[in-house]
């Protein structure tokens, strides 16, 4: 099997490429832009047949010039939620996915693309339809479009198209992407560096840390694309998260003790935590007043249909494996 991954380099892509070769799959072309030159690393140890710059790429997988490829798991994409760059933002994340749909579909090219959970935006409800479809930003407007263009084509698609709106993903390997790393990384690089983590207080009718996300291990974002390369009848947009909301007080009480554990401390319940100081609370920031998602909670319902019943890792579970990573490879 011949697999083209875009964005190769980044956190989902370069775990992709370690997923796909765990399953023997190693013809891999890796696609990104590698001016960021240490998200590199991502790629050390994987098996790749090519690399190809996003510059050139696009255009030479539209003329043809690598053969029949079988799959295309288009990961890449801006997904700084802080970009204001609106005509960026759409030449990146519509014009590339959309000139790549086209192409997939004229030479009989199955793709499996990302999406995003910032489709839905200020809806309080989290299924695939577009009556709860409200981006809060340019980023989350661009997923949306190029979303529906998949719809629209999707009763006379002529190979397998699947996009996947991803949830709050953590795991390794996002360590080159800054403040939008995940909540996960910042807290375990805020506690090893001050010996506290600091939370967001009250906002939005929420306590404390009570803002609540899906958070969604990258081992289990890996698992699904991989159950739908395996399935190349099931096309669609589907939702792709845990079904089960967790608040950011989960993940930092997680994350302490996880990094407490390491050096043999017992774990503490959440108010010991807050008590010690190991988790201090601050002002909601006004930067972000009204346009911050206080609740998230993927609807599974239509993945489900599919026949895929990958079970998902808790936040307790998979910010564990997360901290026990990052020690041994910082």
């Amino acid at each position: 099997m011949k697999v083209v991954v875009t964005g190769a380099a980044g956190m989902i892509g370069s775990n992709i490429v370690h997923g796909l070769n765990a399953q023997g799959i190693d013809d891999v072309i890796a696609v990104d832009d590698l001016t960021d030159g240490p998200k590199y690393r991502n790629l050390l140890g994987a098996k790749l047949s090519d690399y190809f710059d996003k510059g050139e790429f696009y255009k030479r997988f539209a003329n043809g010039d690598f053969g029949k490829v079988d799959a295309v798991l288009h990961q890449g994409a801006c997904s700084d939620t802080m970009e204001h760059d609106g005509r960026f933002m759409l030449d990146t994340n519509y014009r590339c996915s959309k000139d790549l749909l086209d192409a997939c579909q004229a030479q009989g090219t199955r793709l499996l693309y990302a999406s995003s959970a910032a489709t839905y935006g200020g809806s309080d409800s989290f299924r695939e339809e577009p009556a709860f479809e409200r981006p809060l930003n340019v980023y989350g407007y661009s997923k949306l479009l190029f979303d529906n263009v998949v719809r629209r084509m999707l009763p006379h698609n002529r190979s397998q198209v699947a996009g996947f709106r991803y949830f709050n993903v953590y795991g390794p390997r996002e360590q080159h992407k800054g403040r939008m790393a995940s909540v996960a990384f910042h807290h375990f690089n805020q506690f090893r560096e001050t010996g506290k983590v600091k939370l967001f207080g009250e906002y939005g009718g929420y306590g404390p840390g009570e803002q609540n996300r899906d958070f969604v291990f990258v081992d289990d974002v890996v698992a699904v694309n991989l159950w739908f390369l395996q399935h190349p009848g099931q096309s669609g947009i589907f939702n792709l998260g845990t079904g089960r909301a967790q608040p950011f007080n989960d993940v930092a009480e997680a994350t302490v003790n996880a990094s407490r554990a390491l050096k043999g401390e017992p774990a503490l319940p959440l108010a010991e935590l807050v008590a010690k100081g190991f988790i201090e609370y601050i002002e909601f920031p006004q930067a972000l007043v009204g346009k911050y998602q206080s609740h998230t909670q993927a609807d599974l319902s239509r993945l489900r249909a599919t026949g895929c019943d990958h079970a998902f890792t808790d936040v307790a579970g998979g910010v564990k494996r997360y901290v026990d990573w990052l020690a041994t490879t910082r």
